[in-house]
């Protein structure tokens, strides 16, 4: 049955999706079944993520453009809140998934917008270009608050997959460090603020509580300082493994 349901939201999803961004649609849909067998096991991330945008926005003063940089599914956004409180709320990422249009025309918003696109900054590196994956914030009219919501590891996942596929020599070696960096960059340079929300390591433990592997997701890149930090089952024992558990070292920044 659910295999059903994620080939009618695949279908659903496709026509919604600009061409070049509908290869990525396979991904949001095995995030969306992760996140519904998981429910139980990341509601507490999910909470600690919406607390943490809800407490970067608490003491604004004007509350006009919000930009949500890796909205996904939406569950660790806190969407009715930014909704309610700013008089325009961008959404981005590579796909919008149909489930999540339907469930946003539902609630009724006006002034929610949905923007696809590629945020890692990837192809204008390979075409030369310095990278400044957030440089078009810049001409977002009124923007005072931008959030990374649990998006900068997926970059940085995404960008070395892509980098390992090129041929020898056309990239830098430092393609997925340098892209990190220019994400946190990117961030830390507008004048509006900001928050990050965003995993930067993760472990993989067995049933006895032993760690066996170890990694950093921001491949060296010093993150700036967190104002708070939990961590994220992201594949509870059953999910990957009978034997392992992967858990995923969160911060939050503003």
């Amino acid at each position: 049955m659910l295999m059903i349901t994620e080939a009618l939201l695949y279908a659903a999803t496709l026509p919604l999706t600009g061409k070049s961004y509908r290869k990525f649609i396979r991904y949001s849909v095995n995030l969306w079944s992760r996140a519904g067998r998981c429910a139980g096991d990341w509601a507490d991330h999910e909470e600690k993520s919406r607390n943490a945008i809800r407490a970067a926005v608490a003491d604004l003063r004007q509350k006009r453009t919000a930009v949500v940089l890796g909205s996904g599914l939406l569950r660790d956004v806190p969407i009715d809140d930014l909704a309610r409180d700013f008089d325009t709320v961008v959404l981005i990422d590579l796909v919008h998934l149909a489930s999540v249009r339907l469930w946003l025309a539902a609630k009724g918003y006006r002034n929610v917008r949905l923007i696809e696109r590629d945020l890692s900054g990837y192809d204008d590196f390979s075409a030369g270009q310095e990278p400044e994956p957030l440089g078009f914030l810049r001409g977002v009219p009124y923007l005072d608050f931008v959030v990374s919501a649990n998006l900068l590891s997926q970059i940085g996942r995404g960008v070395k997959r892509r980098h390992e596929a090129e041929a020898a020599g056309r990239m830098p070696e430092d393609t997925v460090e340098r892209l990190i960096a220019a994400h946190l960059s990117g961030l830390s340079g507008l004048s509006c603020r900001h928050c990050l929300v965003t995993d930067i390591a993760y472990a993989v433990i067995d049933r006895n509580g032993k760690t066996h592997e170890e990694a950093d997701l921001l491949h060296g890149v010093a993150p700036p300082p967190a104002k708070a930090v939990w961590t994220w089952p992201v594949a509870p024992l059953g999910e990957e493994s009978r034997d392992y558990r992967i858990e995923h070292k969160v911060i939050a920044g503003w």
